[in-house]
């Protein structure tokens, strides 16, 4: 299994850089797990986008979803259309997204999925379980499981005991990580820290973390220095380009 990080930006995308996108992939099956603001050029450097399998997104705010658009405008208006792409996200998450065509447009080049916790199911050769956790809009937190190797993903979420049991003996933590050491108490509910993220990968045992989501500008230095106050394992922040092969 393999990750690849099309972008970690929180809220905009910075200069040169894009919001929230990850490709996973095993036996040469793709999913795509949150296409947010500019991950679609970062993603066709690597595929085509008709070579993309299935979308798996956590929750509607743009900065997660909005690439999705240019994604099925590349697959449904090429010379050789591929088959409906599987989208699987939480009900109703997707409405503003789809609504910026004009109706019927892309009828055909997808195919929803409503994303349901507690009941598990096969994208490709992943198994898939989603935990819904507690964000502004309803977000579900991922877990991926192949050939004997797990990532599970937060989203964007505040502080909530299911992260344990999303990331329990995961190989990979992708944790949002928007602030450092402490979140404006109005998102505290809603939003994490890189200390939180330290903090439930150490409780869940995970092997590694990656720190994403952070806030444009803010430096990594803080924020790695905030997860190893409680978490001794391996670290890094999301950015464009980078790659993680979990083997398997």
């Amino acid at each position: 299994m393999r990750l690849t990080v099309l972008g970690g930006c929180g809220a905009w995308p910075a200069a040169g850089q894009a919001c929230s996108g990850y490709l996973v992939e095993h036996e040469g099956f793709r999913v795509l797990v949150d296409p947010g603001y500019a991950t679609l050029p970062r993603l066709l450097e690597l595929v085509r986008a008709e070579d993309v399998d299935a979308v798996l997104v956590s929750h509607g705010h743009p900065d997660h979803c909005s690439d999705l658009n240019p994604l099925l405008r590349a697959r449904a208006l090429g010379d050789a259309p591929p088959a409906a792409l599987p989208v699987h996200a939480p009900p109703g998450a997707l409405d503003a997204v789809l609504a910026l065509d004009r109706a019927g447009m892309l009828a055909g080049s997808f195919e929803p999925h409503d994303l349901r916790p507690g009941t598990p199911c096969e994208v490709g050769p992943f198994l898939m379980e989603a935990f819904p956790l507690p964000h502004h809009v309803p977000n579900a937190g991922l877990r991926l499981s192949a050939g004997g190797r797990t990532v599970a993903y937060t989203g964007d979420t505040g502080p909530d005991p299911a992260l344990v049991t999303l990331a329990a003996g995961a190989d990979l933590l992708l944790a949002e990580a928007t602030y450092p050491e402490r979140v404006p108490d109005e998102d505290a509910p809603y939003l994490s820290t890189a200390r939180d993220a330290g903090r439930t990968a150490a409780a869940a045992g995970a092997g590694r973390l990656l720190l994403t989501h952070l806030w444009p500008g803010t430096p990594h230095e803080p924020a790695l220095a905030a997860a190893a106050a409680s978490y001794a394992g391996g670290t890094a922040v999301a950015v464009g380009g980078l790659t993680v092969d979990l083997g398997g």
